[in-house]
């Protein structure tokens, strides 16, 4: 599917114009004649858009308001046609139109939102096809807009933890490219101008030395450096790849737990979402595993759903797996026992949403010491490798 920039004249005779997500040209002559439209000029749009152009702030919205309006009563079509109206994003608003088209054509509303995967991923639609056919559809919504919210403040929370290191770690590279490129070479200047040249400390002459060879070769080392990127982000996004960064996520000394505990997090809220809107434990735990956003994860997930479709139940493969706490095992095991696995798992994310705060918070204060001792360890070498010939010409002097 793509967008498709279309001016129609109404029946009144005043030209309209908008933005229509849909397969091809037909397909957005049929809509808008559907809509009492005379299609005047469509061209496709070349969207420069990265993911799906809807704010997750915008999407709790739509669902918020689409729940009030279910709740009291308000047919489908109808709620689908105010809050397409009244919706200021337009990739929004055409994919809106597009569901309240499809709708009245007769298929489902969760058929209808899997017409656009980019905006309404498959949790979304499954959870959507729940409340449809358990006539909880207000109920579920509210329940996902809840869900959304709390997704959005553990990928914050991934954010924080890893764009602090890598900040710091720029800001550093940054500094001692400047101290190589204009500040030592500018010292080597002032040594050879007093003749000292040759009679520097071993240090000076190895951070001179390292100056000469990065101004020599820069655009080497920046091409060097360009490739090197490139060839990571291929690197991860094959297969293989990606399983050896989401391993190593998992068990870095400090970044491992908190991600750790992001993911129980994660897991958890989504999993209790899920039983609790009434989808299947297998079709549920098959959508966690995809949503997870960790390769790993995913395969100890879909592992725990092949034991669980041969009949066991969901605990004992989640401790065989050996990445989820112990706690959490013993409370699913618990919740599995007494029928109530869905509220224990609502428990467990509650519990290590909470963690996930104060293991981030922790996680930034033991880094920021260790980040400050590597940059200032690197600016203090350079600084007293320059200082030490200055002190020792300076005492020449005073003795001469």
């Amino acid at each position: 599917m793509a967008q498709y920039a279309w001016q129609a004249r109404a029946g009144s005779g005043e030209i309209i114009k908008g933005v229509m997500v849909a397969d091809d040209v037909a397909a957005v002559e049929k809509r808008l004649r559907l809509q009492q439209l005379n299609p005047q000029k469509i061209s496709r749009k070349l969207s420069l858009t990265f993911g799906s152009g809807v704010e997750t702030q915008e999407l709790v919205k739509f669902v918020r308001q689409f729940a009030t309006m279910i709740d009291a009563g308000l047919p489908l079509v109808q709620c689908l046609d105010i809050l397409s109206n009244q919706e200021d994003n337009p990739i929004l608003k055409s994919a809106l139109l597009d569901i309240k088209a499809t709708v009245e054509q007769g298929a489902t509303f969760s058929d209808a939102l899997r017409r656009h995967p980019k905006i309404f991923d498959e949790l979304f639609t499954n959870l959507v096809h729940a409340g449809e056919v358990g006539g909880i559809l207000d109920t579920i919504l509210n329940r996902l807009a809840l869900y959304i919210e709390k997704n959005v403040k553990l990928k914050r929370q991934v954010k924080s933890a890893m764009s602090y290191p890598v900040t710091v770690m720029g800001i550093m590279i940054l500094v001692v490219g400047v101290l190589l490129k204009w500040v030592i070479p500018a010292f080597e200047n002032m040594f050879a101008e007093f003749g000292a040249k040759d009679a520097l400390p071993g240090i000076t002459k190895f951070v001179i030395g390292i100056s000469n060879g990065f101004v020599d070769y820069l655009p080497l080392i920046l091409i060097a450096g360009g490739a090197a990127v490139f060839g990571l982000l291929q690197f991860i996004r094959r297969p293989f790849g990606k399983r050896v960064v989401h391993r190593l996520l998992l068990s870095m000394p400090l970044m491992g737990p908190t991600m750790k505990k992001i993911t129980v997090a994660r897991f958890s809220r989504t999993l209790s979402t899920l039983l609790s809107s009434g989808v299947p434990i297998l079709d549920a735990l098959e959508i966690v595993a995809k949503t997870s956003g960790n390769v790993i994860v995913e395969e100890a997930l879909m592992f725990a759903r092949a034991k669980v479709s041969e009949g066991r139940n969901l605990a004992d493969p989640m401790a065989e797996v050996g990445l989820f706490p112990g706690m959490v095992v013993q409370m699913i095991s618990v919740g599995e026992q007494t029928g109530a696995l869905d509220q224990m798992l609502s428990k467990i994310a509650d519990f290590y949403e909470d963690e996930t705060d104060v293991a981030v918070a922790s996680l930034t204060s033991v880094i920021e010491p260790i980040m400050m001792v590597v940059i200032g360890g690197v600016v203090g070498v350079v600084l007293v490798s320059m200082y030490l010939p200055i002190f020792t010409l300076a005492g020449n002097i005073k003795a001469e």
